[in-house]
């Protein structure tokens, strides 16, 4: 609920999904009009790993950016992520900026962000 408030703040429109199973299908039901995963890696049913892997694996979705945001902070585990496509890689606790920060790293431009000066140049 935090994450989804603080992306709302930041412009974007946000759908929720209880699991990573939910995820996938409303990925898939909105017809390539998501431009950002933000998955956690401890979800029920088909965890972020696992999410992370099947969006990959669909190659229309191949380009979708997808975060990784977790408790997981063993080095192991953000290898894994990173190796399976995940285009950053957040760790809780984490601050506004520090979200924002990987976004922008990600590739993502945000609504109601300007990028950092050393990206305006």
């Amino acid at each position: 609920m935090i994450l989804s408030r603080t992306v709302k703040e930041l412009g974007y429109d946000v759908r929720e999904a209880a699991n990573g199973r939910e995820a996938l299908e409303l990925v898939a039901a909105e017809n390539n009009l998501i431009d950002l995963v933000l998955a956690d890696w401890n979800m029920p049913e088909m965890n972020g790993l696992d999410l992370l892997k099947q969006l990959r694996r669909n190659p229309l979705l191949a380009s979708l950016v997808v975060v990784m945001v977790t408790t997981e902070t063993e080095l192991d585990h953000m290898a894994a992520a990173l190796d399976a496509g995940a285009n950053e890689y957040v760790m809780k606790p984490f601050s506004r900026e520090i979200l924002i920060e990987k976004l922008h790293l990600a590739g993502i431009h945000l609504p109601a962000v300007r990028p950092p000066a050393e990206q305006l140049q």
